[in-house]
């Protein structure tokens, strides 16, 4: 019986415009047999798929899903330079082998350039997978270009900015038509033909779209924001078409008539200008994950059989030696062969002074070299750099959803019906009571509730701020895994932290050998022999000092390892036992009256590590881990935040109270050991407190899973990076207030975002209804108002239709505020 194991895409979609689009294409892909779950971004029009590997849907199925819907798949296009493409037959197998990839929606060959240009749907096709296939195949890839038009923001832009100069063009045009007096006397015919004939194409060309995702969403039974504009227009449309050609009809005969083409194809046109503005402003929003792809450099000077050579950085592989220079920047991910040089490294940890590298130093991709020259050996290149996870975590924060927008889109499913069925009641109520002509009255307040309704900024108002600051957050070396974990730490009341490798540098040395009888440096070459399979940072701290001393260490067999207490061992047949002083009373071990000894080391604040030999304590080591240089700042700008810090270890109390008084922590939980760590931390909980925990090492990793929000330094390990809900990848600890202060002001944004939104419609649908025509159906509305409300107080669809679209260019633009977000310390 097999596993089925599964996987996550994440698909480009277009076509979406409010949250209503969000909850049809939701539901579009979950249809499709192997989908599991689906998470649709507004801001970032994206769709993140977990499907089942062994029944993933194909191109074509996720293609038709989203196109019967009424909305499409995202492409881009790559150019693979071949090595040899010369022949028809190798062109046909080319493609062939190419249009075989699934994500592949076309293929054009160059048979005289000896390339192909494949348009794919990123996040199912990639580069590397074409290239894999077309090695296969038995062809080579000598290089890969980007089209760049593809994300050209302009050039997407450009066919929406002509649809709405013209329509905007076309309704001014008319409105001065019809101000203008005695113009009808100029024309051969009546007025109303020639504005119709201006109205028909902005009606049906510029206005196509809404057409289109009304119609992909009424296919499903379901409506959204271009129902409300569909339905709005064309009511104002086609009345004004039937009294075009039935004015003098006994329908008619009673009222003044008058048409609303002016007023139709101006509200195409503010809709489509609100969106312009809109999609420019979401671009900005989305500038973060640009600007991280644009750090890397092109090409790489890399050294083969001897020889320098540019290399198109998609052509890099694994075991390349790459030459840099002062100024340049790192295509990949590597280690320092030869050379020194400090390299800045804040596009990455956000900390602007430069970092020493010399042999044996990890360097990483887009980091800049300053002043020296060096050569690498890359280690990792292409979707294995540290760049390319941050730009991948990144894409997922910002795509992901949180708690509050699930509610916002609960709130939007319902909405849109609940606005066509208002429109009604408000159209038969005035048609019934309105004022003379109560045709044109009905007519003009279902149209301004239909457009001042429409729920854009409903849709804006959570994912663009989680755009933005999630983004602010890499800028700051703060990678937030999803916009739940964003949400969730501006709750968090208790910040507990790991002390060693935490708070402390996690790099500790040997300041003492005091023995009880023996050679120093014997014992301490036995001690040191017995610890050198150990990963714990004491461990290795002995290891280093006997190797500094210049002692030759023996090999060590039978090697147990207690989690929080110590290590036995055999060296040269002598047994080894290294610990603390609980694991000597675990034994029996009397302490040979070093205890004195072992109290004034832990007065210093350091650590006594005991060593038995052949089950009799021989000496008490002295280990020192020294505090991060900015671990107090830290400490400090979280307590002036308000929040409690907690130390969690499993040093002896002596020690926690010594590190703790040097960073100002008043709360300290010693002497834990790493299965209890979670534990303590449930306890935190259990007390009603949300509790976020900042770790770096394995023995963290339960730990930060159990915590509210699990805060991983960067510079850990990649187990507690993953069971993390937050990483810094620098380790500066003023990073974890920087995140809570990022989330506070994210929080801040949506809460102020979502105001609007709701008390827009709240203020605004009322007035779109007619409410004020009780207190103006005298005609008493003053000078200044007319444009807006008329001469009774009904409100002018053309000023709803650009009220609502403000109102989306406003939320966007509050999100935008979030990039000039800076942390509270220095």
């Amino acid at each position: 019986m097999t596993t089925e194991t599964t996987e996550r895409i994440t698909l480009p979609v277009t076509g979406m415009t409010c949250a209503s689009c969000v909850m049809h294409v939701s539901r579009a892909l979950e249809e499709l047999p192997g989908v599991d779950e689906v998470a649709v971004n507004l801001a970032t029009e994206k769709a993140t798929l977990d499907v089942s590997s062994g029944n993933r849907p194909g191109t074509g199925e996720l293609t038709y899903a989203l196109e019967d819907a009424g909305y499409g798949v995202g492409t881009e296009k790559v150019t693979l330079r071949l090595g040899v493409m010369t022949s028809v037959q190798d062109a046909a197998s080319v493609e062939k082998a190419l249009s075989g990839v699934d994500g592949v929606v076309s293929v054009q060959l160059d048979l005289p350039n000896e390339s192909a240009t494949v348009e794919l749907v990123p996040g199912i096709a990639s580069t590397a997978g074409l290239r894999t296939v077309l090695e296969l195949t038995g062809y080579m890839v000598i290089g890969v270009a980007a089209d760049d038009s593809q994300h050209d923001q302009a050039g997407e832009l450009r066919p929406l900015r002509r649809r709405v100069v013209f329509s905007l063009s076309v309704a001014a045009a008319m409105m001065a038509a019809m101000a203008v007096p005695r113009f009808e006397s100029t024309v051969p015919f009546r007025l109303d033909y020639l504005l119709l004939a201006m109205a028909t194409p902005v009606q049906f060309w510029a206005g196509a779209q809404f057409y289109a995702g009304a119609w992909g969403a009424l296919k499903h039974r379901t409506s959204n924001m271009n129902t409300l504009i569909a339905v709005g227009t064309s009511v104002a449309f086609f009345y004004s078409v039937a009294v075009t050609f039935f004015h003098d009809s006994s329908f008619f005969a009673d009222y003044e008539t008058s048409t609303f083409f002016e007023t139709s194809s101006a509200i195409i046109g503010l809709v489509l200008m609100g969106r312009y503005l809109e999609a420019r402003a979401k671009a900005r929003a989305s500038n973060a994950i640009r600007a991280l792809m644009g750090l890397q450099p092109r090409t790489a000077r890399v050294v083969r059989d001897g020889q320098e050579r540019e290399v198109a950085i998609d052509d890099l592989v694994e075991g390349d030696l790459i030459e840099v220079r002062p100024g340049e920047k790192l295509a990949v991910d590597g280690e320092v062969v030869t050379g020194s040089s400090w390299v800045d490294e804040s596009m990455l940890t956000g900390e602007s002074v430069p970092v020493a590298k010399s042999p044996g130093s990890l360097v990483y991709g887009a980091t800049v070299n300053t002043t020296g020259s060096f050569r690498f050996n890359a280690t990792r290149v292409g979707s294995d750099t540290v760049l390319a996870q941050i730009v991948r975590l990144v894409e997922e924060a910002q795509g992901s959803k949180a708690p509050i927008q699930r509610l916002v889109d609960v709130i939007a499913s319902y909405f849109v019906p609940a606005v066509i069925a208002m429109a009604a009641s408000v159209f038969v109520l005035w048609y019934v009571v309105g004022p003379e002509p109560s045709y044109a009255y009905a007519v003009l307040t279902a149209v301004a509730v239909l457009i001042i309704a429409c729920p854009c900024a409903l849709g804006l108002a959570t994912p663009t701020a989680i755009m933005v600051g999630t983004g602010k957050g890499a800028e700051n070396g703060i990678l937030i895994r999803n916009a739940e974990a964003l949400e969730r730490v501006h709750k968090v009341g208790v910040v507990v932290m790991d002390k060693t490798g935490t708070l402390t540098t996690g790099k500790p040395t040997v300041t003492e050998v005091v023995t009880h009888y023996g050679n120093e440096n014997e014992l301490l070459r036995l001690v040191a022999s017995a610890e050198r399979p150990s990963e714990h940072p004491f461990g290795k701290a002995i290891v280093a000092s006997a190797q500094e001393r210049g002692l030759s260490l023996g090999e060590a067999r039978e090697f147990m390892s207690f989690p929080g207490s110590g290590i036995e061992a055999d060296v040269e047949g002598t047994k080894v036992l290294a610990g603390n002083s609980a694991l000597l009373a675990q034994r029996g071990l009397g302490l040979s009256g070093l205890e004195p000894a072992a109290l004034e080391i832990s007065r210093q604040g350091k650590t006594a590590t005991w060593v038995a030999v052949d089950g009799h304590v021989r000496a008490v080591l002295a280990v020192s881990d020294s505090v991060k240089p900015r671990a107090g700042e830290a400490v400090a700008a979280l307590q002036r935040q308000g929040l409690e810090v907690v130390m969690l270890t499993g040093d002896s109390q002596a020690m926690a109270r010594s590190v703790a008084s040097e960073l100002g922590i008043d709360t300290v939980i010693a002497e834990v050991l790493p299965r209890d760590k979670a534990a303590r931390v449930k306890a935190l909980q259990d007390e009603g407190k949300v509790v976020a925990m900042v770790g770096d090492g394995i023995n963290d990793a339960p730990a930060l899973t159990q915590a509210d929000v699990g805060i991983a330094i960067g510079t850990g390990t990649d187990v507690a990076i993953e069971s993390s809900d937050i990483t810094l990848v620098g380790d500066d600890l003023r990073a974890v207030a920087t995140a809570i202060e990022l989330s506070q002001a994210t929080i801040r944004t949506i809460r102020q975002n979502l105001f609007w939104a709701f008390a827009y419609n709240v203020a605004l649908i009322p007035i779109a209804a007619g409410a004020l025509y009780p207190f103006f159906s005298d005609g008493g509305v003053p000078g200044v108002l007319g444009p807006v409300l008329g001469e009774l107080g009904f409100l002018n669809p053309i000023m709803a239709a650009g009220a609502m679209a403000i109102s989306s260019v406003t939320v966007v633009s509050n999100s935008l505020r979030l990039r000039r977000f800076k942390p509270g310390i220095a």
